[in-house]
C-alpha cells in the first residue's frame, strides 16, 4: 500500500504529479468545505504532509497515529507549533537557502519604490496629474552612497546589504543578536546597537526570523529614534511590527516611507496603510517568482521523500 501525503495548499505542478505517482495523495481544497476539518480526517491514517501558510498544531493534528514529515515550502515555520511536532516525534523540515536572492531582490525592490515614491508618482502620472515640470510634492530620496541598516544578518539580510554595498556603494550598519564575521567583513559592515542603528540609518531593512526576542520589535519608540527623511522596509514577518506604531509614524512624517511585504494579519483585506500615500505595499510576495518557487517545491518534495524512505531530511527544523 502507497504511503499517504496530504497537500494542504498549492505547490507545482510537475511536483504534485510525482508526489501522485509515487504516494497516495490527497489534495485538500477549501471548496469541499472547512480545511482544518478536512485536516483532522485526513490526518489519521497520513504519513506526510506538505505545502505553506497552513496553521498547524495539536488542534489539527491531535488525530494523527503515524504522521512522519510536515515538509514546508517555506523557510518560515512560525504557522507551526514545533514544540507539538517535536514531542510527538513528528519532524519538520523547511526550505531556506534557494529563496535568499528572489527575496533579497524584492527587499531592495521595496526599498527603492519607497524612496522615489515610485507607485505614488505611478498613479499620479497615469491620473493626468503631469501637467509641468515636478516639483518638491514629488521629490524622493537618493540612495547611492547612503547607510544602510540590517537588522538580521542573516543568510537574507546579507544579501540585502550586498546589493546595497556592491550596487549603491552604501555602508552598512547591522544589528543582530551576536556578530556575524564572515558575512560582515566582505561587506565593512559594522555592528551597533539597534538604537544607534535607528538613528544613523537611511533605510532600514528587517530581516530577522520571529521569535520571542523579535516580535514587536519595532515599536512606538524605535520609529522616532529614526531620522524624518528615513525608508523603512519590512521583509520579515509582520509580527515584528507594531503597525499602530508604524501608522502613525508614517501619518506624523516621523519617517519618509515604508515598504512591507509582510502584515500582522494575512491576507490583509482592509487597513490604515491602504490610505498612506507614502507606503509600498505588497501581499507577501518574497519568494514569489517562477524559479523560486519550483526550487522550493522542489526542495521540499526532497525532504519529504528523505524521511519516508527512512532518510534523515537535509533541512531539518526539529532535527
Amino acid at each position: 500500500m502507497k504511503q499517504k501525503v496530504i497537500v494542504f495548499s498549492q505547490i507545482d505542478a510537475t511536483v504534485l504529479d510525482q508526489l501522485g505517482r509515487d504516494y497516495h495523495v490527497v489534495v485538500l481544497n477549501p471548496k469541499q468545505g472547512d480545511i482544518n476539518e478536512q485536516i483532522c480526517t485526513e490526518v489519521v491514517d497520513a504519513d506526510a504532509m506538505i505545502g505553506a501558510g497552513r496553521l498547524l498544531n495539536e488542534t489539527n493534528l491531535a488525530p494523527a497515529q503515524k504522521l512522519k514529515i510536515i515538509s514546508t515550502v517555506s523557510v518560515g515555520y512560525d504557522n507551526y507549533d514545533v514544540d507539538y511536532l517535536t514531542k510527538n516525534n513528528i519532524w519538520l523540515a523547511n526550505t531556506p537557502h534557494v529563496l535568499t536572492e528572489t527575496t533579497a531582490d524584492l527587499a531592495f525592490t521595496l526599498l527603492v519604490s519607497a524612496a522615489r515614491k515610485v507607485p505614488e508618482l505611478d498613479r499620479w502620472t497615469k491620473q493626468g496629474e503631469w501637467k509641468r515640470t515636478v516639483g518638491p510634492a514629488q521629490f524622493g530620496q537618493d540612495i547611492f552612497g547612503k547607510t544602510l541598516g540590517i537588522i538580521g544578518l542573516g543568510n537574507i539580510g546579507a544579501a540585502v546589504a550586498r546589493r546595497g554595498f556592491y550596487g549603491f556603494n552604501m555602508n552598512i550598519l547591522y544589528h543582530n543578536r551576536r556578530e556575524k564575521l564572515a558575512l560582515a567583513q566582505p561587506l565593512n559592515a559594522r555592528y551597533c546597537g539597534l538604537d544607534e542603528l535607528l538613528s544613523q540609518s537611511d533605510f532600514v531593512v528587517v530581516a530577522v526570523d520571529l521569535n520571542p526576542e523579535s516580535k514587536a520589535l519595532m515599536g512606538k519608540a524605535q520609529f522616532e529614534k529614526m531620522q524624518s527623511h528615513a525608508v523603512f522596509v519590512n521583509i520579515a514577518r509582520g509580527s515584528v511590527v507594531d503597525e499602530e506604531a508604524l501608522v502613525y509614524a508614517l501619518q506624523q512624517q516621523q519617517i519618509f516611507a515604508a515598504g512591507l511585504d509582510v502584515y500582522q494579519k494575512e491576507p490583509l483585506q482592509s487597513s490604515p496603510l491602504f490610505s498612506l500615500p507614502n507606503v509600498v505595499t505588497l501581499p507577501h510576495i518574497g519568494s514569489a517568482t517562477a524559479e523560486t518557487r519550483l526550487k522550493m517545491a522542489k526542495l521540499a518534495h526532497k525532504n519529504l521523500v528523505d524521511a519516508l524512505e527512512g532518510r534523515t531530511p537535509q533541512y531539518l527544523v526539529n532535527g
